[in-house]
């Protein structure tokens, strides 16, 4: 839907609370600039990701500039809800925060006798938070799976539960780490657990939130809490912990930004993606079309870079616009 004066306000707060990494990023000066076209209307729905809802709702302000005629409904209730949405027809869009499972992709592919269209989007590195006034510095993946699973499939000795068994001292040393999570419909849930926890089980005790933002503000709000959520949600209330991997790059730890989720060297990046039905055989339809073209385009990646997340460059983007025709 067309976002109203009310609903803007509220992005620009949002836009306000935007990083210091985020702000030092740069959009790929080779990336097209987005030209509009004519007879481009009608209506498109949204169904899927939370991490991606504050994102899609900048991109629908965006476009509604250029197409004010264009309504746009955005739903983020987590990205198990964009698979089903997409074979009912609920929805043309299909925001995940990670890629179908093969059970969802059979699933449309039963009904449509063809896959789904996978666009990727933006990219998000997968950080881990701790509290402003947290002394902590850094943490390897394997801590990290101690910290938040009960099946420690990264090899880590045993489980860690207090903050001393993370080297702090004083009145922290006994204190219990507060973890917080997303709940199992979100895509952020389902690749921190793949990634993070090497497919292990989370612990009992992890606080599961309805959305990103709730993570962030149990954990500023709470000296001795830890949680994870993509770094668009970053606040100044928390920080972002760089992350080491024990079995590569000489377990060193990598910082959450742009370079070192492009190099790979940060172990917790991934792409967001946004699905669609597109029948080979049939080009997409006119507004889907246009709408992720401006997502792809200069000005649509600048918005991804004010709400937080990481620009594709200009060659990640003529291979995702290459899907559209």
């Amino acid at each position: 839907m067309r976002i109203r004066s009310a609903v803007q306000a509220i992005l620009a707060g949002l836009f306000l609370g935007i990083t210091a990494q985020a702000q030092a990023v740069k959009v790929d000066s080779k990336l097209p600039t987005y030209k509009k076209v004519s007879g481009v209307t009608g209506n498109l729905n949204s169904i899927g990701s939370d991490t991606l809802n504050n994102l899609m709702a900048f991109w629908v302000e965006g476009f509604n500039k250029k197409y004010p005629n264009v309504k746009i409904q955005v739903e983020g209730k987590g990205s198990t809800t964009a698979p089903p949405a997409l074979i009912e027809g609920t929805s043309q869009l299909g925001p995940m925060s990670r890629e179908m499972k093969a059970e969802e992709m059979d699933k449309f592919e039963k009904k449509y006798g063809y896959k789904p269209t996978k666009v990727a989007v933006a990219i998000d590195t997968l950080a881990v938070f701790v509290n402003k006034n947290n002394p902590i510095k850094t943490l390897s993946l394997q801590q990290v799976d101690a910290i938040f699973s009960k099946t420690r499939k990264g090899g880590a000795a045993k489980d860690i539960k207090t903050w001393g068994e993370l080297g702090l001292t004083g009145d922290a040393a006994s204190r219990t780490l507060s973890l917080y999570g997303r709940n199992s419909a979100s895509g952020t849930y389902g690749y921190f657990k793949e990634h993070a926890l090497f497919k292990g089980d989370y612990k009992d005790t992890v606080k599961e939130q309805p959305g990103s933002s709730s993570v962030v503000q149990s954990v500023g709000s709470d000296r001795f809490a830890i949680g994870y959520s993509g770094i668009g949600y970053a606040t100044s209330g928390v920080r972002a912990l760089p992350i080491s991997d024990e079995k590569k790059n000489g377990g060193a730890p990598f910082a959450a930004t742009y370079e070192n989720a492009l190099s790979g060297k940060y172990p917790l990046s991934r792409y967001l993606y946004v699905y669609i039905n597109k029948d080979p055989k049939k080009p997409v339809d006119p507004l889907t079309r246009e709408f992720l073209k401006f997502v792809l385009s200069k000005e649509g990646q600048e918005i991804v870079v004010k709400d937080g997340f990481l620009p594709l460059t200009a060659k990640m983007e003529i291979e995702e616009t290459s899907k559209l025709k």
